[in-house]
């Protein structure tokens, strides 16, 4: 497995990715049109030089991506994985390197549908522990805040 930078060749593989109704609805988040997320990616990701921004690739196959940014007060960390690389660890991987190598910024936070239990697993073997309680937004999806303080052990 490689995180590297993404390029606009990626986006249609990441679209696909995010068209997937399981995953939408583990994250608890919807996709987008094709045109929206082309410009969300172009405009608002890859055009911020503040943003880190990778893909995950094993075998020369793209298979999710991992970002970091800027919101809501704090450095924020998220990741997608196609649905069919789910389950072999390629997420867990992913973000260990990412928080290691390519985002040091800390504390380091990310929100998570509490329903994702995947993600938790996760975030939690990356170093990341929940802070406060869940909330519910005016969308109506309870997340946990999660946060990152230090790197985690090598």
């Amino acid at each position: 497995m490689i995180l590297r930078d993404v390029t606009e060749d990626d986006l249609p593989t990441l679209f696909e990715h995010q068209r997937e109704p399981e995953a939408q609805r583990m994250a608890q988040f919807p996709g987008r049109e094709r045109e929206a997320f082309m410009v969300h990616w172009r405009d608002r990701i890859l055009a911020n030089p503040a943003n880190t921004k990778k893909v995950i690739e094993v075998g020369g196959v793209v298979v999710g991506n991992i970002t970091s940014w800027d919101g809501e007060g704090m450095r924020l960390v998220g990741y997608w994985l196609g649905s069919a690389h789910w389950g072999r660890g390629l997420a867990s991987a992913a973000l260990a390197d990412f928080v290691a190598h390519h985002e040091r910024t800390r504390p380091l936070h990310a929100f998570v549908a509490v329903q994702n239990i995947g993600s938790i697993r996760v975030l939690e073997k990356a170093g990341f522990r929940p802070v406060g309680a869940p909330t519910t937004g005016s969308d109506g999806v309870t997340e946990l805040l999660m946060q990152l303080e230090s790197s985690p052990p090598a």
